[in-house]
């Protein structure tokens, strides 16, 4: 039977990349220059640390961070801004988290969402993705073009079409 899965990633690379123009376009900036800035990646934990000396800075980084990650053909919403700023002396650090999994609240309203079409279609909670089976690939089409409209509030991707 025809398969595929509806997951939430990140390519790595491209986060690299995105991350290390962005650390680029601060350093030639005007309004950086003698800052104390700096963007590093965590790439195990997925964590973008942001260090700089005030929130105005703060909110710029993060719209080049964003701006970066648009022109790689990465989703910004990815990015979990969050309210953890923090300061030590004068400096202001704040840890932008990148999401990757599909949360089970989200995945619960697709497989809903999957139902209530009343397609042919089987949909299916597996850890952090939701794989949906169907006899006829036309179906798994229209899951897609759902899936698509729909605003999940997540970046989704579509895998392994079997």
């Amino acid at each position: 039977m025809p398969s595929f899965d509806i997951v939430s990633k990140i390519d790595h690379q491209s986060l690299d990349n995105a991350i290390n123009v962005a650390r680029k376009e601060l350093a030639t900036r005007y309004d950086f220059r003698d800052s104390k800035s700096s963007i590093d990646l965590d790439k195990k934990a997925l964590i973008i640390h942001v260090i700089t000396e005030n929130e105005m800075r703060v909110t710029a980084i993060e719209d080049v961070i964003r701006s970066r990650m648009i022109k790689q053909k990465l989703d910004p919403m990815s990015l979990d801004f969050g309210k953890e700023q923090y300061a030590s002396g004068n400096m202001v650090k704040k840890d932008i988290r990148i999401k990757e999994g599909i949360e089970k609240e989200v995945s619960k309203k697709i497989v809903k969402a999957i139902k209530e079409a009343r397609l042919k279609v089987e949909a299916q909670i597996m850890d952090d993705q939701v794989r949906v089976t169907g006899k006829k690939i036309d179906d798994l089409q229209a899951v897609i073009a759902l899936v698509r409209t729909t605003d999940f509030e997540t970046p989704l991707q579509f895998i392994n079409m079997k």
